[in-house]
């Protein structure tokens, strides 16, 4: 006996960040698969994941967000057309959210970080400059803010799927 898939056609009705709003529609099972394996890719980074003052390293979490543009796109490319772009589709929310959140995210954070990291002393481990830089700080609030406008994405993308949170 099949399994009953709960959110198969779906009607779904999601709130979204960075400033894109709000959407609804019925899911197809084109959509769903490639919610799915976006939610995967966003639940499993650092892009959801709070990362606490003393872990981590933020060349790290800058570039487990950059790689989302490949996953995001590839993850596209494969669904094809069906996963639409526009502002009610899969695909038009996962485009806002790369070029609305992430890009002026990373536009802003990529070069500022990678200049630091150039004056880093031979005697001071990756860790140890990063705590040194004077925006670190302000690096580390925004990347929290962006993590929770991140969640909010996945939390759609959950509701699209029919995953249980």
């Amino acid at each position: 006996m099949p399994k009953f898939d709960p959110a198969k056609f779906k009607k779904v009705s999601v709130s979204l960040p960075f400033g894109i709003g709000s959407a609804e529609w019925e899911a197809d099972p084109t959509e769903r698969r490639a919610a799915w394996s976006l939610y995967v890719e966003l639940v499993t980074r650092i892009a959801v994941q709070p990362l606490e003052v003393d872990q981590g390293l933020l060349r790290e979490a800058l570039t487990s967000l950059y790689n989302l543009f490949g996953v995001t796109r590839q993850v596209l490319k494969e669904a094809g057309p069906d996963v639409g772009a526009s502002h009610d589709s899969v695909g038009g929310i996962a485009i806002a959210v790369l070029n609305n959140g992430l890009r002026p995210f990373l536009a802003k954070w990529h070069p500022l970080l990678q200049t630091w990291e150039a004056q880093r002393p031979p005697h001071l481990s990756p860790k140890e400059h990063e705590q040194n830089w004077s925006e670190e700080p302000k690096l580390r609030e925004e990347l929290e803010k962006l993590r929770s406008d991140l969640k909010q994405y996945a939390n759609a993308l959950a509701e699209i799927v029919g995953v249980e949170r």
